[in-house]
């Protein structure tokens, strides 16, 4: 049994071995998806001179504060005029300035006569203001958007502003959900007897989806090694990159994942971790014709399933993409913690904030690892490394928001 660390140090190096595809998508298409190149500015932003506000245009002269009007330009309608002391043109926020003029006093900073204006008393007034320079916010050939993004809407306009009418993303990775077990049903059966819904499927796969990438529901492999060889080898056959598959990684007689996984080729790396919950993951690759498959073997039980993906899936998948986030956060405990192991916790719990930013944390529930109702309650899994046995109330912990 390896420590959680060591586990993820695996797993992370074998992430930044998958081959990353990229594909063009309509600029509309392309919401949430990460980007694989840097935008280049095709212009200038802004793309000439213009006005911040509604006002008018003037040569800064210090020693003059009245001006006549001799002229009006707006959005998308300039003409050039020549001005120097004592004139001024009205102009409207957006529009081109002419070039001799240098500074735009805003029209609620001074007082309309017929035909002329002058200042108001204790207006602002100095060279430059409520002037947006050409190429002030970028310069042609600058980088407008950095690759590894997750593109929004503010993204997309400025793509659209740099031209761009389709965007170069990294395709969805292809992520393979399959659940074992004789015990399991689809979720629009009424479990009978002995029998309990699938819903780990279904929990994983949102998950995935969460991330925007694609999950792929295999069913359900009832507990015979040869049906999990079957749906195993659909996998390997597949351009599915990722495979995870639900229980059966235990040491029980009918836990079959692990060894089907060796009796086709894929190399085991790990199996058990000195986590709780989710000790019996287990981590696979399989190689064959310059490509590689991640496989990870999650535990059954609900909790430690869906911890798993967590900490050891999704976040590696995020470094991959470069769009991770570090989102833990600090948290004082407002109730001791005591374990009984030498293992890794990642407790659930419920973290709150104070008027002053200050968060607080307390356990949900008994932690049992079938309790997903528990794990519906939380807002962020407790972190308890493995020397610890007791984290007192009042002390500090590592919390990761769920």
């Amino acid at each position: 049994m390896i420590s959680y660390d060591e586990a993820n140090f695996i797993i992370e190096k074998e992430f930044d071995k998958l081959d990353l595809q990229i594909e063009n998508i309509n600029l509309l298409d392309a919401i949430n998806r990460v980007l694989a190149a840097d935008i280049i500015s095709d212009i200038n932003f802004p793309p000439f001179t213009n006005s911040a506000m509604d006002g008018f245009a003037i040569t800064f002269n210090p020693a003059i504060k009245k001006w006549k009007v001799i002229g009006e330009i707006s959005a998308g309608n300039f003409q050039d005029y020549q001005l120097g002391d004592g004139l001024a043109v009205s102009i409207m926020t957006g529009s081109k300035l002419p070039e001799t003029a240098d500074t735009v006093i805003p029209i609620e900073d001074v007082i309309i006569e017929n035909n002329s204006v002058s200042l108001k008393e204790d207006s602002p007034f100095e060279k430059g203001i409520n002037v947006r320079l050409k190429g002030n916010d970028l310069l042609k050939g600058e980088i407008a958007l950095n690759k590894n993004i997750i593109l929004k809407p503010k993204h997309i306009s400025v793509a659209a502003s740099c031209g761009k009418v389709e965007l170069r993303v990294y395709k969805r990775i292809k992520i393979s959900v399959l659940s074992t077990g004789d015990e399991l049903v689809e979720i629009n059966e009424i479990p009978s007897e002995d029998k309990i819904r699938s819903s780990n499927q279904y929990s994983l796969l949102a998950a995935i989806k969460e991330i925007n990438q694609t999950g792929i529901n295999l069913g359900i492999a009832i507990d015979k090694k040869e049906i999990v060889k079957e749906k195993i080898k659909l996998f390997l056959e597949s351009d599915s990159e990722i495979l995870i598959t639900i229980g059966g990684v235990s040491v029980g007689k009918y836990d079959f994942v692990k060894t089907v996984m060796e009796d086709l080729g894929i190399k085991i790396n790990f199996w058990k971790v000195n986590i709780k919950p989710g000790k019996p993951v287990v981590f696979g690759i399989y190689k064959k014709d310059n490509t590689s498959k991640l496989i990870f073997g999650l535990p059954g039980n609900p909790v430690s399933c869906l911890v798993n993906f967590i900490i050891f899936i999704k976040n590696n998948l995020l470094k991959r993409l470069g769009t991770f986030e570090d989102i833990s956060l600090l948290a004082e405990l407002t109730e001791s913690i005591n374990k009984k192991d030498d293992k890794k916790h990642f407790m659930r719990g419920f973290y709150t904030k104070d008027d002053a930013g200050n968060i607080f944390v307390k356990r949900v529930g008994l932690q049992s690892s079938g309790n997903l109702a528990e794990m519906g309650k939380s807002n962020c899994l407790i972190i308890v490394d493995e020397i610890k046995r007791t984290v007192n109330k009042g002390e500090k912990v590592f919390c990761i928001p769920i």
